[in-house]
């Protein structure tokens, strides 16, 4: 399947009236594929369980809230308000490892980059990942 496919089959507003657990849904696989290019790009040598171990501390809800905390004021409008309603979602099972109140910032995260991968913005997108990069470059 190419992406090429895809260009052009949702509308804006044909996103917002998606489930946000569904923009969770695709939000949480481009981040992670996003996150897995970036650590094998920056770390060519290291063994897939040494990059496992990489990307979950960056793909744990706790990881994930305390990034959406950092970007939270740097939200448009639009974007504040899917954050909600995807923070605001009853998802029913909260993983074991995470806390029910970062679970659903997570959440509300992932359904942020959904949003903007589906609605094709893929420059605030970018925006959003490098910045998240950066904060973890810096705090290491």
């Amino acid at each position: 399947m190419e992406f090429d496919r895809l260009k052009g089959k949702f509308t804006i507003q044909q996103v917002k009236m998606l489930n946000p657990l569904v923009l969770a849904f695709i939000g949480d696989a481009i981040y992670e594929v996003f996150i897995r290019t970036y650590l094998v790009d920056k770390n060519r040598e290291l063994s897939v369980h040494k990059l496992h171990i990489e990307a979950i501390s960056f793909v744990k809800a706790h990881a994930q809230s305390d990034f959406m905390k950092f970007l939270e004021d740097k939200l448009t409008e639009d974007e504040l308000i899917i954050f909600k309603r995807g923070r605001n979602s009853k998802s029913g099972t909260v993983p074991k490892n995470a806390d029910l109140q970062e679970y659903r910032i997570a959440t509300g995260f992932e359904s942020l980059l959904g949003f903007l991968y589906l609605t094709e913005q893929i420059e605030r997108l970018n925006y959003f990942l490098n910045m998240i990069v950066c904060l973890k470059e810096n705090n290491k």
